[in-house]
């Protein structure tokens, strides 16, 4: 493999945009409206004026700002709204930790998913681990994959369903499971259950809705370990994203292409960006590492 640091974005965007960055923080548009929120790699000025920024609907507090963590609204906000990227329809609303219910950086990889599944002339079985909201999820639904979505919190999979339902998905089969990620592998590759495409994005930390334990550093290793089990003999595609701080997206890229090794394909690594409107920026926001068949 070789050692190419990509960059990974989406351009074509309506609802959303990255509109500014600057000074530990990062200015967005999500639909109607406008967000503060703390980006601590942005070590440079602010392009744009203090008016523009003063004019965020909203700001979120880390508690490294000295403040209580959490969100303050300078205007008053719908509990949540409507979204939409390319057909697929999803809710947004400003989450106890800094979220609005997805992550804008990831349409790169829901491209992806939808062209390999409409392109690959066969019935793909597509796995989402740590499937979030589901907007990944629906992608690869509406491309007419078998989907398969796995995660820990009850809340969360419920707007999973909302979201399915929004975008008139709703009579497409789609399994939402409450699971741990590291138990449900174990019993789909003793039931011998095989997946064509899986998309994983585990949190640097996170509990199981019996309480069992991640922490990315010590677990992910076991993960591809147990991932690699429940592949099937044509993989089609297999998609690794980290936003721990500590990570790299060379090293998600060395692991993934031990684990894919006996395949005939390819991998990239590098990292998941969004342009900033105010002066072109690439701005990376994640570590990804993707493997596509040959």
């Amino acid at each position: 493999m070789e050692n190419n640091i990509k960059t990974f974005y989406s351009d074509d965007w309506c609802d959303y945009q990255l509109l500014d960055t600057g000074e530990g923080k990062k200015l967005e548009r999500f639909g109607k409206y406008i967000f503060v929120r703390p980006y601590e790699d942005a070590f440079w000025k602010k392009t744009l004026s203090k008016e523009e920024w003063d004019r965020a609907d909203g700001i979120f507090f880390s508690s490294k700002e000295g403040e209580k963590k959490g969100w303050r609204m300078k205007n008053k906000i719908d509990p949540r709204w409507e979204m939409s990227h390319k057909g697929i329809k999803f809710w947004a609303w400003p989450t106890p930790f800094r979220h609005l219910g997805f992550f804008p950086e990831q349409a790169r990889h829901w491209s992806l998913i939808d062209e390999k599944i409409r392109n690959a002339g066969r019935k793909i079985k597509f796995l989402n681990i740590f499937g979030y909201t589901g907007v990944a999820s629906l992608f690869a639904l509406c491309a007419g994959a078998d989907v398969t979505h796995i995660d820990a919190s009850e809340q969360t999979l419920k707007t999973a369903k909302e979201n399915q339902k929004l975008s008139g998905l709703q009579d497409m089969p789609m399994r939402i499971i409450l699971d741990d990620a590291m138990k449900f592998i174990e019993r789909e590759a003793k039931r011998g259950n095989k997946y064509d495409a899986i998309i994983m994005d585990p949190p640097k930390f996170g509990r199981g809705p019996k309480g069992e334990t991640w922490k990315i550093e010590e677990n992910l290793p076991d993960l591809l370990v147990k991932v690699r089990k429940i592949l099937s003999n044509k993989p089609l595609f297999v998609i690794l994203t980290s936003y721990a701080t500590d990570s790299s997206s060379l090293s998600l890229g060395y692991a993934l292409g031990e684990m894919m090794k006996d395949f005939n394909g390819e991998v990239e690594q590098g990292e998941l960006c969004v342009q900033e409107k105010s002066n072109n920026r690439t701005v990376p926001l994640a570590n990804t590492a993707v493997w596509t068949a040959k």
